[in-house]
């Protein structure tokens, strides 16, 4: 029983269009960035700069020569990461504009710790070289991107939150903007009282920085065959934000359980506590989607976590204050896109799979990706050139290829892969591999789509802890936590069969943080999937598992704060 014998009423091609809006109706801008995420904002920021040095080039892109689309409620709202950040990539977007020391970091790693958790030990274990964090900091990523998108607007750059980029505009194999969504509709699509249509947002260059599972970023690739030779894989991390008692004075991971390390679960992945200052801290659970199990749920695993004397006694006493879920990409080197660009498009961050797994990172790489994006885009729309011919936007992979992301991806390109051999052994190739540099093994690993790994059912829900409100915690409060702002009765933006099997429906359901899916059987013995939009934290996890998520109206989905 695999995901990927029930595909999702899903077809790419719905969501390319040329323009319609007429050209007096249409919003033209200059550069048009997609996602006001790390990516996008760097990007925004660095053209402020650029443009700020060549007004004559300012002048020539309009009114609005950079706009940022944000499908969130602001700038932050759906963003969500561990986090600890390395700076390299803020100081090269900056240089002598901003010291890191005055962005909103909650304080350097001075010390970490890493620990193998049994069900009532923790052995604590050297620090794997791919992980250690000195000189990184702690952060809210919701809260940088905040600062980040201050920034940006400082730099002229025009943001329009609550507005979702819906279909990807092409004309004469070109990107040329993106179509925003409709606003105002009812679940059946009817226009309410307060529809309000979308429009066509047109530019010279499109940058789509979409973050983990872009709808549009997706849409590209599908329609310019920038693929790489390898599918791209996926993890999901929920993660909590506490304010406590007691400071923590150090970043703490951990492995092993709850996970099961045996082959046939492919149970991949860890957890983190950090310190937020004095008096709070945020933990999360990350595991690989890859995973078989329909009974596995992250939300309920990262409940379990917090009932080992490790984390219990840092959480008590204290007070649950921010939840918050999200996918991350995990093929690494081997699933980059073959090209990350198109006739008048970019893509950067995680929608190019910038993430280096064994060591938690990638916002220094979405940064540093959003700068070159910018850079590139900058030079093609100088005189005498045009940034929609072929190749006119090549030397961003290039420059993309001499810069750090490419190193650090190459030395870790067979990591994620090996663990999908059992923990013990992944364990020990990862270990060869950062011995070698990356040259052990030679060649590049497969990957597998998530949504191929055939399922089995067990008995894993049983020993997961009752919520009790005060250490352990049910999903829908957990979503209230998260601000979420959906209507109750927006229309499905959700793309899922619901004529599934027992098994598929059970790990749609248990795999959903949010509740969003619940397996039932009707009225005819028949089994069936119920969906509740309006439940979704748009974490992504369903695309990877044999669905599609696709935008739901701007303005909706959560507002994080602390995350």
């Amino acid at each position: 029983m695999r995901p990927t014998d029930y595909p999702p009423p899903f077809d790419p091609r719905e969501y390319v269009a040329p323009p319609t809006d007429s050209p007096e109706e249409r919003i033209d801008v200059g550069v048009l960035i997609v996602g006001a995420g790390p990516a996008g904002l760097a990007c925004a920021i660095r053209l402020g700069q650029l443009l700020e040095e060549s007004p004559e080039t300012a002048e020539r892109l309009g009114e609005v020569p950079v706009a940022v689309l944000e499908k969130g409620k602001g700038v932050g709202a759906h963003i969500l990461s561990g986090a600890v950040v390395n700076p390299r990539a803020l100081r090269r977007l900056f240089r002598d504009r901003a010291r890191v020391e005055d962005m909103p970091f909650y304080g350097r790693v001075d010390h970490e710790a890493v620990y193998y958790l049994t069900r009532s030990s923790a052995l604590r274990i050297p620090t794997p070289p791919t992980m250690k964090n000195d000189g990184n900091y702690v952060a809210s990523l919701s809260q940088l991107t905040r600062w980040l998108g201050e920034q940006a607007e400082e730099g002229g750059a025009y943001i329009l939150p609550e507005t979702a980029a819906e279909k990807l505009l092409v004309d004469g194999g070109r990107v040329v903007g993106t179509r925003t969504g409709d606003k105002g509709r009812g679940r059946n699509g009817e226009p309410l009282p307060n529809f309000e249509p979308g429009s066509d947002v047109t530019a010279k260059v499109t940058v789509l920085s979409e973050g983990t599972q872009g709808h549009l970023t997706g849409v590209a690739m599908d329609r310019f065959g920038l693929a790489g030779e390898n599918p791209q894989v996926w993890a999901l991390g929920v993660k909590e934000v506490w304010r406590v008692k007691k400071p923590l004075n150090r970043v703490i991971h951990t492995m092993g359980w709850p996970l099961r390390g045996g082959r046939k679960y492919r149970e991949f992945g860890g957890s983190f506590i950090y310190p937020m200052g004095d008096d709070m801290v945020t933990l999360g659970m990350v595991v690989g989607l890859d995973y078989r199990d329909a009974e596995l749920s992250v939300h309920d695993l990262l409940q379990e976590l917090k009932t080992h004397r490790l984390v219990r006694r840092i959480l008590e006493g204290g007070e649950r204050i921010g939840w918050g879920a999200k996918t991350i990409p995990e093929g690494g080197f081997v699933a980059v896109p073959r090209r990350m660009h198109a006739p008048g498009l970019l893509i950067t961050g995680d929608g190019a799979g910038f993430v280096n797994v064994p060591a938690l990172k990638g916002i220094h790489y979405a940064i540093e990706s959003g700068r070159l994006a910018a850079e590139t885009a900058f030079a093609a729309l100088q005189r005498g050139r045009t940034p929609w011919t072929p190749g006119a936007l090549a030397g961003y992979d290039q420059a993309i290829r001499e810069t750090f992301i490419w190193d650090d991806l190459k030395r870790v390109r067979n990591m994620r892969q090996a663990f999908g051999k059992g923990f013990l052994l992944g364990g020990a190739m990862a270990g060869a591999m950062t011995a070698s540099f990356g040259k052990f093994p030679p060649g590049n690993a497969k990957t597998e789509r998530d949504a191929e790994q055939e399922l089995f059912r067990t008995d894993r829900a049983s020993r997961y802890p009752q919520p009790d409100g005060q250490l352990t915690f049910d999903k829908l409060s957990s979503v209230f936590l998260s601000g979420n702002k959906t209507r109750d009765d927006a229309p499905n933006h959700l793309k899922v069969r619901t004529d599934v099997p027992s098994e598929i429906a059970l790990m749609w359901e248990r795999m959903c943080p949010a509740q969003v899916y619940e397996a039932r059987t009707n009225g005819d013995g028949e089994q069936t999937v119920e969906v509740t939009p309006s439940n979704c934290v748009q974490c992504g996890a369903i695309s990877a598992k044999g669905g599609r998520l696709t935008p739901p109206e701007g303005g909706s989905g959560p507002e994080y704060k602390l995350t």
